[in-house]
């Protein structure tokens, strides 16, 4: 029986502290994953020297969780994989660290991984990626649709030129008085809520795949506070099913009209948003009879947000090429999508 390979790997990009134990990048042994929430909740978003200190904490009670969980050691081990950016510096540099000082110790190759690409990999857990695919990544921080020919080649279709799509929930969350983090109750509130306000659908009719959610918070927030100067009493449901329902048409036009230029096999969708049931169903609904021949790979909702297994994942297609980092590896807070390092373009 071939053996398999072990990639332990670490993600502290924000306000999660994870560690995962995967096997041959689709089959997780653990992931363990200390949050984070409860901490930043108060200030209403995440605070970097909180995140920070909380990493430190628990950096090493998740290694060691892991590896139990998973039933091995470190001489089982084949590699480390860590994110190394895009997130908080100060967050990214202790994972990092803590997956250089294993590496180095253990005599393990070191794999440095894209956050974002993480989350694309997330959905390969679900079933083998086919490419040409294309990949619909909604999270905190980013928006964008990203081609992939083949294993770790990235290409930015769209992005958004502004707030990304979880950015702009959170902002109008703490104007509906949802605490941080705000997504999920308010994809709740608007299936509990109809479309009255019709909000705009920014750049939707625009001859391109980039995205805007400014103007929508912006709209949302100003309609707020008009009817709070007025005396006027909205309701909350409708507000929130009024700017999901926006930002979830920009989504799924805009997916449509790349689609139709770009031929794909699959399409992933991926990211902490992904895990919106709005966004979810009206894909589900849609795209079997816009596009019968593309499969819509859905991230798993436990590995929507931020976990140490979908770095694993995105880790050992490098692990495979031997694309392998040093001692002198640093934390990127800025990094982009690029082609993962020594894949043929």
């Amino acid at each position: 029986m071939k053996k398999q390979n072990l990639i332990l790997a670490f993600e502290s990009s924000c306000d999660e502290t994870s560690v995962a134990v995967v096997a041959d990048g689709h089959q997780i042994l653990s992931n363990v994953i200390a949050t984070q929430i409860n901490s930043h909740k108060r200030f209403g978003g995440v605070v970097p020297e909180v995140a920070s200190r909380h990493h430190i904490e628990q950096i090493t009670i998740c290694i060691e969780s892991a590896l139990e969980e998973a039933n091995v050691t470190y001489d089982d081990l084949d590699a480390v994989a860590v994110t190394y950016g895009p997130g908080l510096v100060g967050a990214l540099l202790v994972g990092v660290n803590a997956a250089k000082v294993v590496a180095y110790a253990h005599h393990l190759p070191l794999i440095p991984v894209n956050h974002m690409a993480g989350h694309i990999y997330a959905a390969r857990f679900v079933k083998p990626f086919e490419f040409p695919l294309m990949a619909l990544l909604v999270s905190g921080g980013h928006t964008e649709l990203v081609y992939m020919q083949a294993d770790g080649q990235f290409e930015i279709i769209g992005e958004t030129r502004d707030d990304a799509a979880g950015e702009a929930y959170d902002k109008i969350g703490r104007v509906l008085g949802v605490s941080y983090p705000a997504g999920k109750e308010i994809d709740q509130m608007a299936h509990a809520g109809i479309d009255t306000f019709n909000f705009p659908r920014a750049m939707i009719d625009e001859d391109n795949f980039d995205f805007s959610f400014s103007g929508l918070k912006s709209a949302f927030i100003n309609t707020v506070h008009h009817a709070d100067q007025i005396g006027a009493t909205l309701d909350k449901n409708d507000l929130a099913a009024s700017f999901q329902a926006s930002v979830v048409d920009v989504l799924v036009s805009k997916t449509h009209r790349v689609l139709e230029q770009y031929p794909v096999k699959q399409l992933v969708l991926a990211g902490g948003v992904a895990a919106n049931q709005g966004l979810r169903e009206r894909l589900q609904k849609d795209l079997p009879t816009a596009f019968p021949n593309t499969e819509l790979l859905l991230a798993p909702l436990k590995l929507c947000g931020d976990n140490g297994a979908m770095i694993g994942a995105a880790g050992y297609v490098q692990y495979q090429h031997h694309q392998f980092g040093d001692a002198s590896l640093n934390a990127d807070p800025s990094l982009e999508f690029d082609w993962m390092p020594g894949m043929v373009k």
